[in-house]
């Protein structure tokens, strides 16, 4: 039953990945005043499946000096990854029963960086390597401040479990509370998931479309869908946290689509940061915000124990 459980979620998170990607091109539609996707059926909803198969069935291209077996396992890693994250999700029936989900959750992200910079060098292109080298120190940068600021909300439910979250949670969100904490993490989880306008790791402009240029074929369907689980996986963390989120209420995904839609809005009405400038705000804003947020959270609730 475990297994079948885990199979249904797999091919449903996949059939949302399908479904966001064509939401996404209706949203930047409506934002650039044109039509978007409408032909392939009704509203264009086939419009997703079609550029599955037409991506799947093309054909896979070899690189001349390249590492065979990095180059073709590392973007698999990389889906593989996003797809363990998502034993996070706390169903009645199983999962997160481990006290430490939001240990894994870090552990995680930090190996997706590793199967990023695989990517980018076995391909053994210098636009690819550049972009992997970008993204970690990207990566790095944000994930010190996030720490912080998942201590700062771990004091309140004095667990690492994200059940913990929907517990504490019963009452009142914890938005109320950690109004800062959520804004700040909400532009983490942004530059996390490679959106705009943190989007350096495929900088068309500068990097050729980034570390992916040499992938096509399904391997570039494995690292594009890969994306956008990341950013479903997001949101759904970021709802646990702030917006009570319990998995069989209308309201979680209603909530869940409303985080979505700014993802996307966000997408169609800012320009790309610069990155010298992201770095600085990384360690001289967010690494001192956050530090400062945790040292205030704690105080609080040590004065409310005593």
């Amino acid at each position: 039953m475990i297994f079948i459980n885990y199979l249904f979620l797999l091919i449903f998170i996949l059939f949302s990945v399908a479904f966001i990607t064509l939401f996404e091109r209706k949203i930047l539609g409506y934002i650039q005043d044109r039509k978007s996707v409408n032909k392939v059926g009704y509203m264009g909803l086939f419009q997703p499946f079609s550029d599955g198969i037409k991506l799947l069935l093309k054909e896979s291209s070899m690189l001349n000096k390249f590492n065979f077996l990095l180059f073709l396992m590392a973007p698999l890693m990389n889906f593989f990854i996003i797809i363990m994250m998502y034993m996070l999700l706390p169903y009645d029936s199983l999962m997160d029963w481990f006290n430490l989900g939001i240990l894994y959750f870090l552990s995680l992200l930090s190996l997706n960086v590793l199967s990023v910079i695989l990517i980018g060098w076995s391909s053994n292109s210098s636009y690819s390597f550049l972009s992997s080298i970008r993204m970690v120190a990207q990566m790095i940068s944000y994930e010190i401040s996030l720490m912080f600021l998942l201590l700062s909300l771990m004091i309140s439910s004095e667990s690492f479990s994200l059940m913990m979250f929907m517990k504490v949670q019963k009452f009142i969100w914890l938005l109320s509370c950690y109004f800062v904490v959520s804004g700040l993490m909400f532009i983490i989880f942004l530059a996390e998931s490679n959106r705009v306008p943190f989007d350096f790791i495929e900088g068309e402009s500068e990097l050729v479309s980034g570390f992916n240029i040499e992938y096509g074929s399904g391997y570039f369907t494995f690292i594009f869908v890969a994306e956008y689980l990341s950013i479903l996986l997001m949101c759904y963390v970021f709802i646990m946290f702030f917006f009570s989120g319990n998995l069989l209420s209308f309201n979680f995904y209603l909530k869940l689509m409303m985080l979505v839609y700014l993802y996307m809005m966000i997408r169609g009405a800012f320009p790309r940061f610069r990155y010298d400038k992201l770095m600085m705000m990384a360690w001289k804003v967010f690494l001192p915000l956050t530090l400062g947020l945790y040292i205030f959270y704690f105080s609080i609730i040590m004065l409310l124990k005593i």
